[in-house]
């Protein structure tokens, strides 16, 4: 039995591909509704998977000429992050056999096919066993991983079951000129995921601020990308935390959604004291440059559209710890102060722990003062 895929975003494409040949079946795969019709014509699949919202011809116009000018029968599941009425109702009213929204896992989307053949199961198909649903996700977003010396603390399988469970991310490890094995490390994690992580190797340590901008720069080029974001390499904020930001920027008009550690009920916030005092000192200083009410800009997970990642990391920072505040006053100053709270959404995370051997000393922390009165001197100017 022969499935015809068809979606624009290869990332997708490719975690759908694999999951139902890993179940017997043979895949042909398109990354355009004009590609997905010739190889319909071409292989004359059994089952056809697509997207509705590609560039060029849509799913719909896919399904219109399946159903119309070919008058061919053959099972369609429509698999779409569009929530539109009006469009579901017009597949249905097509001819189509299901539509799945996004996200979904793949283990759903394999009872729907299942179903469509009749609950007859592939006989060639292999047993797969997991303890965690791997989910096909709405949007496809993309993680720059700063790195310096993490060779001894990088949990370099927590980075690799994620992205194999969620489909639509693509991890970019930034190695920041690191003195010890951390370009071994994750140009291995590399090796064992090519589709789904990269490595941007940077020979001089320039600091973390350069780090997550050539990251930003690296990953602003693929297409495939609808948003990108960045988390610390200790995973101090967890990928489920990471993953609800992704949800609040996919379903809002928001351009960034930046995780805040506010200390509440029912969440996990774990700083050490000293540090919790310095925080919410340096934390004033920084309302009050910035004219806004944020409670914590310097949380290390972020996520934002491409076009504020190319507008805002176009430009060197001045600093190499503060560029969080940065980010802000160069929002603050391209849409103006006023438009700018609507298009910053700060999110409280669920859990946030300080991980051992975190670079930022408490010697660092004193300095910021007078970086703070820099950045503020120069995005006066």
């Amino acid at each position: 039995m022969k499935i015809l895929a068809i979606d624009d975003q290869n990332l997708i494409l490719m975690s759908i591909s694999k999951r139902f040949r890993q179940l017997g079946y043979e895949v042909i795969r398109a990354i355009s509704g004009m590609h997905g019709i010739a190889n319909f014509d071409k292989y004359n699949p059994d089952l056809v998977i697509v997207d509705i919202n590609m560039e060029g011809l849509s799913g719909l116009e896919v399904v219109k000429y399946i159903r119309n000018k070919k008058k061919s029968d053959t099972p369609i599941l429509v698999l779409s992050g569009n929530m539109d009425e009006k469009t579901i109702t017009e597949a249905f009213n097509l001819g189509i056999n299901d539509y799945m929204k996004k996200p979904v896992s793949l283990k759903e989307i394999g009872a729907r096919v299942k179903r469509i053949f009749n609950n007859e199961g592939h006989p060639n198909s292999v047993n797969i066993k997991t303890k965690q649903s791997t989910i096909i996700h709405k949007h496809c977003v993309g993680v720059i991983v700063p790195c310096y010396n993490e060779a001894d603390r990088l949990d370099s399988e927590a980075f690799e079951n994620f992205v194999r469970r969620n489909p639509g991310y693509h991890l970019c490890f930034v190695n920041d000129g690191s003195t010890d094995h951390t370009l071994g490390v994750i140009e291995e994690l590399r090796d064992n995921n090519l589709n789904t992580i990269s490595v941007l190797d940077l020979e001089e340590n320039g600091g973390k601020a350069e780090a997550v901008r050539q990251g930003v720069l690296h990953l602003s080029k693929n297409s495939q990308l609808d948003f990108i974001g960045f988390l610390d390499a200790d995973l101090s904020t967890n990928f489920e935390d990471f993953k609800d930001l992704a949800y609040t920027i996919e379903h809002s008009n928001y351009q960034i959604v930046s995780g805040s550690r506010i200390d509440r009920m029912g969440a996990t916030i774990a700083k050490e004291s000293s540090r919790k005092i310095i925080s919410l000192s340096i934390n004033m200083i920084i309302q009050y440059i910035l004219g806004m009410g944020f409670k914590d800009t310097q949380c290390g997970a972020k996520i934002m559209t491409k076009e504020v990642a190319q507008n805002m990391f176009n430009k060197k920072f001045i600093t190499r710890w503060l560029f969080d505040v940065e980010i802000f006053m160069r929002m603050k100053k391209f849409y103006g102060k006023e438009r700018v709270k609507e298009l910053i959404c700060e999110q409280p995370l669920k859990r946030w722990v300080h991980m051992d051997g975190s670079k930022l000393s408490m010697k660092d922390s004193l300095k910021i003062v007078g970086q703070l009165t820099k950045i503020a001197t120069h995005y006066s100017a």
